[in-house]
């Protein structure tokens, strides 16, 4: 039996974007933060100067999208400076400046349990959102985040007594190692298997945390971040049946916690 303590903060966004790495002309946006920038945001609050492994659930909502224009800055390495293609001299070299697209959430409610490996961290991570030294941000540097919550919860596996559900209007990332265990269920009640049309909702391969690689020599190293990612399901239509067995933490909330 897994029963560990964790941290479950809840925020709140006014404006963000989670931006998908591969968009660029229309910088899109993940319906819920990756876990690498949860992660990440702990570090920072934290003040962490090196990696504590910790696992991360993450689920909630938002009320719209809408899109948002923004300064966009392009350059090449080495290209020098241009009046006909260039708007921004630097140095010797060419800066082309123009507009772009953002899609921002609107209204964003998080839900997020931390569960360090080091259960002495707790303490210290809940406290270091009680009493943040600066303003926390989820996404870009200015989408602050407001702390509505911080609570040092017990989580464990348990039966349902009746069906469990997400909050109302939430989504969750559910790691597809849970789905392929058959933990859960997707309305109407059907048993889902990955790869099956009966999986409400969308598939994403996330990035968790990284490892640096030398892809240079010994004496002229290059470190490039070599990044791990977690393939989630993002839905909102996910239940647990009675009698079945889930990761809740002390209030009932679930907790998508993968047990390896």
């Amino acid at each position: 039996m897994h029963i560990m303590k964790a941290i479950r903060i809840k925020l709140w966004q006014d404006l963000v974007n989670y931006k998908k790495p591969t968009s660029f002309q229309l910088k899109e946006t993940y319906p819920l933060p990756p876990y690498s920038t949860v992660i990440g945001l702990v570090h920072t609050m934290c003040g962490f100067t090196s990696y504590h492994p910790m696992e991360i659930s993450i689920q909630g909502k938002y009320f719209s999208k809408v899109n948002d224009l923004y300064t966009r800055y392009e350059f090449k390495n080495g290209m020098t400076y241009d009046e006909k293609r260039h708007q921004l001299k630097v140095g010797d070299y060419g800066v082309g400046r123009g507009v772009a697209t953002a899609e921002l959430l609107v209204d964003v409610e998080l839900l997020l349990h931390v569960i360090p490996e080091d259960q002495g961290l707790v303490e210290q991570i809940a406290e270091a959102f009680r009493e943040p030294v600066e303003y926390p941000s989820l996404g870009r540097r200015e989408d602050i985040a407001t702390i509505q919550e911080v609570k040092v919860v017990w989580v464990e596996k348990k039966e349902a007594e009746e069906d469990w559900k997400l909050d109302n209007g939430y989504g969750a990332y559910v790691p597809i190692s849970i789905i392929e265990k058959d933990d859960v269920y997707f309305r109407p009640h059907v048993k889902s298997s990955v790869g099956r049309n009966d999986m409400l909702g969308t598939r994403y391969l996330l990035t968790d945390t990284y490892e640096l690689v030398n892809r240079g020599t010994a004496k002229a190293p290059k470190m490039y971040r070599n990044w791990l990612k977690k393939d989630v399901f993002y839905t909102t239509s996910l239940v647990i049946s009675e009698e079945d067995s889930f990761f809740v933490d002390e209030d009932g909330k679930l907790v998508f916690w993968d047990i390896k």
